[in-house]
């Protein structure tokens, strides 16, 4: 047995062609890779999408102000649980074309967001796209440069 799996997108800030077919001999670890680069790429458009209708700018603001370092884990998760930035997720979220569902689902975003920007400030890697994969150096760059 087999399958493809593909992302297509084609739009203003997001040109991207990323194609597999996967086989009964195809390697684990070139699987692995490409869902790694796959999510590397969807997860940047999640953020980007998200800062295009909310003040991400004020989260980043918040984690900042923590000064984390790398002996700091449990400090980021408790902060990051914190009624500070429970605060200001609340107020970026807090906008009347949000309704009821919308803003939940847009708050929990945001806290995934805030979970992750906290523990990324610990020095952790906890994205498997962070490994040193080769395939993935290039757009890494890339979106340094930005």
């Amino acid at each position: 047995m087999g399958g493809d799996i593909q992302l297509i997108a084609n739009y203003d800030d997001w040109k991207a062609i990323k194609k597999i077919t996967i086989t009964d001999q195809t390697d684990p670890l070139v699987i692995a890779e490409f869902l790694s680069s796959l999510t590397y790429s969807v997860d940047g458009k999640i953020e980007n999408n998200l800062r295009k209708i909310i003040d991400l700018d004020k989260v980043d603001k918040a984690i900042n102000e923590l000064g984390l370092g790398k002996k700091d884990i449990g400090k980021a998760l408790e902060e990051v649980n914190s009624r500070n930035i429970s605060k200001v997720i609340s107020e970026i979220t807090s906008l009347d074309k949000f309704n009821g569902p919308t803003q939940k689902e847009l708050m929990q975003m945001c806290k995934i967001y805030a979970t992750k920007k906290a523990i990324n400030s610990c020095g952790l890697l906890v994205e498997y796209y962070q490994a040193d994969i080769p395939t993935l150096k290039r757009a890494k760059k890339a979106a340094a440069k930005k």
